[in-house]
C-alpha cells in the first residue's frame, strides 16, 4: 500500500475531524472509505452509460430506432388541429 497526499482546506479538515470523532473512526479511515465509496458508484455510472450506448448501438443497427428528426416533427404537431400519430419503426 502507497500513501498519498490529500490537500484539505482547514474548514474541510475541521468537519472530518469531527466526524472521525462521532464514528470513533480517523480521518484517515473515513478519507479512504469515502474514496473507495465514490470508485464504486462511479466505475457502476460509467458500466451502466457503456452498457446503455451498446444497447443502443444494437437497437439502431436492428433498425429499431425513430430518428430524432421524426420524434420532433410528430411532437411539434401536438396541441394543433392536424395532430399526427405517433412514429413507428
Amino acid at each position: 500500500m502507497t500513501s498519498k497526499a490529500v490537500k484539505l482546506d482547514d474548514a474541510i479538515y475541521a468537519r472530518l475531524k469531527v466526524l472521525a470523532e462521532t464514528r470513533q473512526r480517523t480521518p484517515h479511515w473515513l478519507m479512504k472509505e469515502a474514496i473507495r465509496q465514490f470508485l464504486e458508484r462511479e466505475e457502476a455510472a460509467e458500466q451502466l452509460r457503456l452498457d446503455t450506448l451498446q444497447r443502443l448501438a444494437q437497437l439502431a443497427a436492428d433498425g429499431k430506432v425513430i430518428s430524432h428528426d421524426l420524434v420532433d416533427a410528430w411532437l411539434s404537431t401536438w396541441g394543433t388541429e392536424t395532430e399526427g400519430q405517433c412514429p413507428v419503426v
